[in-house]
């Protein structure tokens, strides 16, 4: 494990565990730890880390449950050789399209949906009134079979009244909004951050506690520039890249 270990924040309201795990995964995603790499022994982490080994088997446990990392019996702990998808963000983003070449079988699945008032973010985002009904859907999106993010979206209620029976039908929202007459649309905006995983994220993507998940909020238009979607979408860290081509 190349490099010297950040100092734990022992209050900081983050346990130890996580802070290591946190540590680990980083080094695999900058490439200081190579896939296939094994990682160092349990008393090594500890002395370098500053903690016992309870808590660092309890970081390693949650990064082998998350996948990062995978145990081998007698032989040690080794960073699990995985293939991240590259999804791009563009004027024209789309969850199947992106992944076209990357996965053979891409779909959304519906979760849960609602109709309920639009919050002040929500209305300025669709350009509504305050209040205004907005559906709103919970979504996870799949890329042969394995989960990669999960999306909170609303729409205008009157405009795409029934959006979500047409998104759980065709497992799409560019063939649902075909439906509407929407052909096409654009990306308005993006804005990327990064977090850990909630209990919703952890259960539905099958993270482990501790995971990372990258976070888009964007709104998309259609050609004539009218909002239709406001959504935030959280991504597996370790399953997804995100690439960002800025506009022309």
């Amino acid at each position: 494990m190349a490099g010297s270990a950040k100092a734990m924040e022992r209050r900081s309201g983050i346990s130890l565990w996580r802070q290591i795990a946190d540590q680990i995964r980083h080094g695999v995603g900058a490439g200081t730890l190579a896939e296939g790499g094994r990682l160092p022994p349990e008393t090594a982490l500890a002395a370098r880390f500053g903690v016992n080994r309870h808590t660092v088997r309890n970081a390693i446990a949650a990064l082998i449950d998350e996948g990062v990392l995978r145990a081998e019996q007698g032989r040690g702990t080794f960073v699990e050789e995985r293939r991240r998808l590259k999804y791009p963000i563009s004027a024209r983003t789309r969850f199947s399209e992106g992944l076209r070449d990357q996965a053979r079988d891409r779909r959304g699945h519906l979760l849960r949906e609602s109709r309920e008032a639009a919050s002040g973010r929500v209305a300025e985002a669709l350009d509504l009134a305050d209040g205004a009904p907005v559906i709103r859907m919970e979504t996870m999106s799949e890329a042969d079979g394995r989960p990669v993010s999960r999306a909170t979206s609303w729409f205008d209620a009157e405009r795409f009244a029934g959006f979500a029976d047409a998104f759980q039908e065709l497992g799409s929202v560019t063939l649902a909004f075909k439906r509407y007459g929407v052909e096409d649309y654009f990306r308005q905006s993006t804005l990327v951050s990064a977090r850990h995983a909630d209990d919703d994220d952890l259960d539905d993507l099958g993270l482990a506690a501790g995971a990372i998940v990258l976070v888009t909020i964007a709104i998309n238009v259609d050609i004539g520039g009218r909002p239709i979607q406001f959504s935030e979408t959280r991504f597996a860290a370790d399953r997804v890249e995100l690439s960002v081509t800025p506009p022309a």
